[in-house]
């Protein structure tokens, strides 16, 4: 482990987060970016409204493909700023027309990559929610877009800019869990076995055909959309893609390895009885060079005989680190003769998030021009951790991963589905 150099990147990042406050607090009143959301549902109005509290957006336009969902978001910001948004349908159409200098993609996974890839090939600066892909060769194909047009590009991983977790991973990179040798990421939450939602005909107001976009178009299940998607593979990765997202990021922040060598995946649909298609339960192992990373969920039978019930276990030669969400960090150590330690995170209602920071940090390197806490490519390696797991569990077999080529050498079975057909008229990106 390199101590100096981590922890300089620690205190890099805080460092960086100490600047871009004054955002946050208006303190920079003169410029107006214009501002767009593409996906106006609850995670991009959550987005939206800290980029107006922040003071420095105009927000000239909305787009969703649910009437049900723009319409009240228009309205929202329209008391909230006394502006009207124009208001879109197709994200193609409003950055054609409206020309923003900032856009949020906050739409449905499968819809990331071209939205980011439309946006910044535009000369917009763009805040993508997380995960950046769907499959890993988009990912790849944001990072060029990005690189290619100069663009900053902040994911939506808003631990990166928690105080906690900026805590923890000072705590860690100052070496005082010691040695790791693995760390295990976990989210453990409760539920029913469920029964099957029949499929209906798609509210009015949403357009169901572009919804779906370039995957593929299945009947409208009131499951899918607003908010029940990511439990459908066609559009999404399931828990690991979801949740898993975040504590992928976490093992990736901590460690200066890159890229894991080698991922194995299993798991099903043991307990659901729904009509969701995502596993219940499913187990990751990632071997990198120095040590071994491991995920796992179930969507049932929360974790009530732990003491936490997400988060990320490190397993150092000192003891063990829990680094978690509404239960912040706490240090186990190896010997009743050495003090525990403990921080509570410091988050922001009313969904215990922490986009205030991130938005600063993005803002700041607007600005600055320098890469942001949570760029592109730090998100789509994170992303990759989740897609690979994925993409072993699909094939019953584990994989070998070369991510400096961002392939699975020697497997060409494995390695085309690190990409998907779309459905046309889309095209994949490249």
């Amino acid at each position: 482990m390199n101590v100096t150099r981590r922890s300089f990147l620690a205190a890099s990042a805080a460092a960086g987060l100490a600047v871009a406050a004054p955002a946050v607090l208006g303190a920079d009143k003169n410029k107006r970016y214009r501002t767009a959301l593409v996906g106006s549902g609850w995670w991009g109005m959550n987005i939206l409204r800290t980029a107006i509290e922040a003071g420095e957006s105009n927000v000239v336009a909305l787009c969703d493909v649910d009437r049900n969902q723009l319409d009240p978001a228009a309205a929202e910001i329209e008391k909230l700023t006394g502006g009207s948004p124009k208001k879109y349908k197709d994200f193609r159409e409003l950055i054609e027309r409206e020309k923003p200098e900032i856009v949020i993609v906050a739409t449905p996974d499968h819809w990331h990559p071209l939205a980011m890839i439309a946006a910044v090939n535009a000369g917009a600066h763009v805040y993508v929610e997380k995960p950046v892909s769907h499959t890993v060769h988009e990912g790849t194909a944001m990072v060029k877009a990005a690189r290619a047009n100069k663009r900053v590009v902040q994911v939506g991983t808003h631990r990166r800019a928690s105080p906690h977790n900026i805590s923890a991973m000072k705590f860690l990179h100052d070496g005082k869990l010691g040695k790791i040798g693995m760390v295990r990421a976990f989210v453990h939450y409760g539920g029913d076995a469920g029964s099957p939602t029949p499929d209906s005909q798609p509210p009015e107001g949403l357009d169901w055909d572009f919804w779906c976009g370039p995957a593929p178009l299945v009947p409208f299940n009131p499951r899918m959309h607003p908010k029940g998607f990511r439990a459908f593979l066609n559009y999404a990765n399931g828990q690991l893609g979801d949740w898993g997202i975040h504590w992928m990021d976490q093992i990736m922040w901590w460690t200066e390895e890159k890229h894991p060598k080698s991922v194995s995946s299993t798991g099903g649909r043991h307990i659901l009885r729904d009509n969701t298609d995502a596993p219940d339960t499913q187990v990751a192992t990632f071997e990198f060079d120095s040590f071994t990373a491991t995920w796992e969920h179930r969507l049932f039978a929360a974790n009530n005989a732990e003491r936490h019930n997400i988060g990320c276990y490190f397993y150092g030669t000192e003891g063990t680190l829990h680094l978690g969400w509404l239960d912040g960090w706490t240090f186990y150590p190896t010997g009743s003769d050495k003090p525990a330690a403990h921080e509570e995170p410091t988050l922001h209602k009313p969904d215990m998030q922490n986009i205030p920071e991130l938005w600063a940090n993005f803002l700041s390197c607007i600005r600055s021009g320098q890469q942001p806490i949570s760029d592109i490519e730090i998100g789509h390696r994170s992303t990759t951790m989740s897609l690979l797991a994925m993409l072993s569990l699909k094939l019953g077999r584990s994989v070998k991963w070369d991510g400096e080529k961002q392939t699975i050498p020697g497997d060409p079975q494995a390695a085309a589905l690190l990409q998907r057909a779309y459905r046309a008229p889309w095209t994949y990106p490249t």
